[in-house]
């Protein structure tokens, strides 16, 4: 039979808060905001719309040199020598000197603070040997980590027809280069790099204001418009942010601070259950024990609009008495959560302990009971 369970869970969560989680709006073309523990999207606006990602690219280049330093192929300290097309690089650049040899360290800084694309060319080259080479592999890459939208052909993002992604794919490519790089992802929080005598401050403008932003990258083009790829800290929660298509620098720097501002308050993170944390007790059928807790592998924790905290409802889901034997771990059920304005949030429960089956003998004393007395209750 299957059995519901209502969950209270009122006093294991943070009180419910008032104030509505007003509709936000804005100027820029393409936006998504994201709550980067859960996945949850808090906002969005065309977010699968195809965009030039202009010198956002370059947070996936920087992904692929920061693969080859976790694996060992490339280190801080190894030098390359500049050609003369990375030298040629129009736009933001690093001001390499052509001919010249640069350590891998130094491109990152460059293209991380400084935007350089010339010294996007020069690692692009010296990873694949070619700026074309590398992005055929950026794409390959991209597509291997859920980018599905994105084709990239050069590693600066200078304009080039066809050259394009997604608001929804460049949060991805964020999330993961703050999950996979940790020893390497705070080289986007830096300020401001020197460079053959010339200092550039980071192009990202909400490194500047006190809003727990750490990282990534900033992008424009003439067609594109101004967008940022940003994420921010704040009590311990990390949201991630992706806007494209604003008109000025002014615009980018006040939309991104306003709709980080807008996510963290109006919104917030309730963690439900640990993992192996029981979420109840289930009936055993023909069991050495006559009852095993149910428990979610992995944390659940849900985002929602603090407003939609009180209508929360946790069901836990099962056919029971669950039959002996029973192996922990085994999956036994669902635990599902709703809430207004959320899509429901599902995990599957499985048994949180061994359980043996009865003795023949006991199998068919505990049968004739069921028989005469009925089932267990439940």
């Amino acid at each position: 039979m299957t059995r519901i369970a209502l969950l209270l869970l009122l006093l294991a969560i943070a009180p419910a808060l008032p104030a509505a989680a007003a509709p936000y709006e804005t100027t820029a073309r393409q936006a998504i905001l994201i709550d980067e523990a859960t996945g949850a999207v808090l906002f969005a606006k065309e977010p699968d719309q195809l965009m030039e990602p202009s010198s956002m690219s370059k947070i996936m280049t920087v992904y692929l040199a920061f693969e080859r330093l976790k694996d060992g192929s490339l280190k801080m300290e190894d030098e390359v020598t500049v050609s003369e097309r990375a030298w040629k690089m129009g736009g933001s650049r690093m001001f390499l000197d052509v001919n010249s040899r640069v350590t891998i360290e130094d491109l990152l800084r460059g293209i991380i603070v400084q935007s350089g694309n010339d010294a996007a060319v020069a690692l692009a080259e010296a990873i694949s040997g070619s700026e074309e080479a590398f992005a055929r592999l950026m794409t390959e890459r991209a597509h291997e980590l859920g980018m599905k939208n994105t084709t990239f052909l050069n590693a600066s993002g200078w304009p080039h027809e066809g050259h394009l992604t997604t608001a929804r794919d460049l949060a991805i490519l964020a999330e993961h280069t703050i999950h996979d790089f940790p020893e390497y992802y705070p080289l986007y929080a830096e300020r401001e790099f020197t460079y053959n005598g010339i200092k550039q401050g980071n192009r990202n403008p909400l490194l500047y204001r006190d809003m727990g932003v750490d990282g990534l990258k900033t992008g424009h083009a003439e067609a594109a418009g101004f967008g940022l790829t940003a994420s921010a800290v704040r009590d311990g929660r990390r949201l991630i942010l992706v806007v494209n298509g604003l008109p000025d620098m002014q615009a980018r720097a006040d939309e991104t601070g306003r709709l980080f501002d807008w996510g963290f308050r109006e919104t917030g993170n309730y963690a439900l259950f640990q993992a192996g944390q029981p979420v109840l007790e289930a009936d055993v059928w023909l069991g050495e024990a006559e009852r095993v807790a149910l428990e979610v592998q992995d944390p659940l924790i849900v985002t929602l609009a603090r407003e939609a905290r009180p209508d929360m409802v946790v069901k836990a889901i099962y056919d029971g008495p669950i039959p002996a034997p029973i192996a922990k771990g085994q999956p036994v059920g669902r635990i599902v959560v709703t809430a207004p304005g959320m899509e429901p949030v599902e995990r599957v429960l499985v048994a949180g302990a061994d359980v043996g089956q009865l003795s023949t003998l006991n199998r068919l004393i505990a049968a004739i009971g069921y028989l005469v007395w009925g089932g267990q209750g439940g």
